[in-house]
């Protein structure tokens, strides 16, 4: 769920990061938070409990992050902090970074498969989806679910593309019924 304050500072957060230079190296900071959070329920519970002291929060964040991100990252998380906003902190950090991949071209698809991909399969999907949304890069996100029993379901955005063997059985099902 995306909010659009999240959309807002990861905008203001972009634009900064081109002014000093620094968009790689802040990009990596969000992927960095975002795989920190993922990791620790309990931070993303303490950043969006807004009965824990800021200070609180900002020590929390500088403990774990002091050091290791850029100087933008740090002041920014500080700034989140100190107005009372760090519950939208792991939005910004996913807005941030489809931001960032809309500038770069680069294109996320998900691939949802009965069975693990094949070297060729991964090469084939990429293939495909850079030269249907002209994408410099393709990020693949894959997915096992033996319920499709055969075939995939590729997502790229809000699209979608179902060449599995359970959809086409439900297909099938639902014409004989009429």
């Amino acid at each position: 769920m995306s909010s659009k304050a999240g959309a807002r500072y990861a905008k203001s957060l972009l634009d900064l990061s081109k002014e000093q230079n620094a968009v790689e190296e802040v990009k990596n900071d969000m992927v960095f938070f975002e795989k920190i959070v993922d990791d620790n329920s309990e931070l993303e519970a303490i950043l969006k409990n807004p009965i824990v002291p800021l200070d609180k929060k900002q020590g929390i964040l500088q403990g774990i992050f002091g050091g290791k991100v850029h100087a933008i990252t740090a002041s920014f998380f500080k700034l989140v902090v100190s107005k009372g906003r760090s519950s939208i902190l792991y939005d910004t950090s996913e807005q941030f970074i489809a931001q960032y991949n809309a500038i770069k071209g680069i294109v996320t698809a998900e691939v949802t498969s009965a069975g693990e991909l094949t070297e060729a399969n991964r090469a084939e999907v990429v293939a495909l989806v850079k030269k249907e949304l002209a994408a410099s890069e393709v990020v693949l996100k894959e997915k096992v679910d033996p319920a499709l029993i055969g075939g995939f379901i590729l997502k790229v955005g809000d699209k979608q593309f179902d060449a599995s063997i359970a959809s086409g059985l439900t297909k099938l099902k639902k014409e004989f019924a009429q």
